[in-house]
């Protein structure tokens, strides 16, 4: 099957989800409707570049149309997740940039976060090691997020010079950790430990290093193997209910159940359960 890139649109290029993805700047894997993203800078502790920004966010806005690729697992090479943005082919560029241009750039490095935010599939996070800036963001835009006892977490956009107030933070962190420790990791730029970070419920859970990315990967497959559509829906009401009151969010729940109620993968369900099998879904 293939699908295209862009809303639908035919004249955009096609993508097909079964093959290779041919990344520039990461690497891409595929398999048994897993993708796996990896950010594979490892000499430098996987920097994000322009160019890494960009690409990462045309494919997770690619992968919305991709529906043979039912979750994605986003992790880095060499034992560290990512260093943020790097400091001489980022941060030392953007010291000569005019106001035009540095609005333009941090408009891009938060419509990654959006688009992994919109991206209808669970995003799963294998995060060891240094996790900082730009990259504690990308984890923090992650659906479930596993760590190792390694892991140092810090949005240390302050240390920079630069306000907490980056990519979505203020927004997103206090949602998933609380107002009060996420005002002193954004004030500070301190590092979070991975045992706090487990305790406060950034971390789902912790593995050693040497077998992060295999527990990761195994989550993501047992999603892949589930409702699809229903994942996506799940997705979606979790982001949009933050804006809601309870009975709004009552009101939209029960529309999204009854759209769920439509697919054929609540008959498998239905049809499994008669048979005393386990059901096979089909994602539609």
């Amino acid at each position: 099957m293939k699908h295209y890139i862009g809303a639908g649109n035919p004249m955009h290029a096609q993508f097909e989800a079964k093959a290779p993805y041919v990344a520039k700047h990461f690497a891409w894997h595929y398999e048994a409707g897993v993708g796996t993203i990896t950010l594979n800078r490892p000499e430098r502790k996987n920097p994000l570049t322009f160019d890494s920004y960009a690409e990462l966010r045309d494919l997770f806005r690619a992968l919305a149309y991709a529906t043979d690729v039912k979750v994605i697992v986003v992790t880095g090479a060499g034992g560290n997740f990512c260093s943020g943005g790097d400091v001489h082919e980022i941060i030392g560029p953007l010291t000569g940039m005019r106001m035009p241009e540095l609005l333009e750039f941090t408009r891009m490095t938060g419509d990654l976060v959006k688009a992994i935010r919109h991206c209808p599939q669970p995003i799963v996070g294998a995060i060891d090691g240094v996790c900082a800036g730009a990259g504690a963001m990308i984890a923090l835009a992650c659906d479930l997020r596993y760590g190792s006892p390694a892991t140092r977490t810090a949005f240390l956009f302050t240390r920079v010079g630069l306000a907490g107030a980056d990519m979505g933070a203020c927004a997103l962190l206090p949602r998933v950790i609380g107002q009060g420790r996420a005002s002193e990791l954004l004030f500070t730029g301190r590092a979070m430990t991975a045992q706090e970070g487990q305790a406060w419920g950034f971390f789902n859970a912790l593995h050693e290093s040497n077998a992060l990315l295999e527990a990761a990967t195994k989550v993501a497959r047992e999603l892949a193997e589930g409702p699809s559509f229903a994942h996506g829906m799940t997705k979606t009401m979790l982001s949009q209910e933050w804006s809601m009151t309870i009975d709004q969010a009552i009101e939209a729940e029960a529309q999204a159940q009854a759209i769920c109620m439509q697919t054929e993968d609540f008959k498998r369900a239905y049809e499994a359960f008669a048979a005393k099998r386990k059901p096979v879904f089909g994602g539609d």
